[in-house]
């Protein structure tokens, strides 16, 4: 099903004024999934700047965390793990969503608001989770990890990522990102993979740094093609 346009934001969002090196625009506005459409197609996203319901902030940060779909690295290790789950697509969004914020995680951000919209959106067919199950040797199946992310036109927009607190689950949201990685390279067009800030763990998996004009181009250029269509295995 293609995504459904909810009509027109009540907000605008321009990051021409930003300087150089500012990651933080503002606070302010709504989660209507209008505005958060806006953003998104802006080079802008939300982040909440407290735990406690308040005002939303509003972000662009330069340097822009991207993952070149070329350029993702696959350890020997990992590759080894993949064999170990299954891969899915949009069948527990709402599980996933509930790993990544869940309060006991260090710098935990996801709250009840940002919950609520993001379900809005994936009702509305712009959100979706990739899912890494645990297969057991009786063939019972697990959730153990996943990340969900917003898809307009060629651009994803990596909100979150989790695996849960067995062993055998910490590659479980690296092997999601490698099947979401492997969707969009079998996407037509420009496809960008944004993951918001490169930190040392996506560095470790090929994330790079670009400067915000960059990625606004890179942006602009994504936005000119078709939402993917993530099924796995790809076509």
């Amino acid at each position: 099903m293609a995504p459904v346009e909810p009509g027109p934001a009540r907000w605008a969002f321009d990051v021409s004024g930003a300087s150089p090196g500012e990651d933080f625009l503002g606070l302010g506005a709504d989660l209507e999934p209008a505005t958060l459409l806006a953003a998104y197609r802006s080079g802008v996203f939300p982040m909440p700047v407290s735990r406690r319901r308040s005002a939303m902030g509003w972000w662009s940060p330069d340097p822009r965390g991207i993952i070149p779909l070329l350029g993702l690295r696959v350890s020997r290790s990992l590759r080894a793990s993949r064999r170990r789950f299954a891969v899915r697509v949009d069948t527990a969004y709402d599980e996933v969503v509930r790993g990544c914020a869940d309060p006991r995680r260090p710098g935990g951000w996801i709250r009840a608001d940002v919950v609520a919209a993001y379900r809005r959106l994936y009702d509305l067919g712009w959100v979706h989770s990739v899912e890494a199950w645990s297969v057991g040797l009786d063939g019972t199946e697990r959730l153990a990890g996943g990340l969900y992310g917003v898809a307009v036109g060629g651009l994803f927009a990596g909100e979150s990522m989790f695996h849960g607190p067995d062993r055998g689950d910490r590659d479980a949201s690296k092997v999601a990102l490698v099947a979401l990685v492997e969707m969009l390279r079998a996407s037509a067009g420009s496809r960008l993979l944004d993951v918001q800030w490169a930190t040392d763990h996506l560095v470790s998996l090929g994330a790079v740094e670009v400067a915000r004009p960059a990625y606004l181009a890179l942006l602009a250029a994504a936005l000119e093609v078709p939402s993917p269509r993530l099924t796995w295995p790809p076509p």
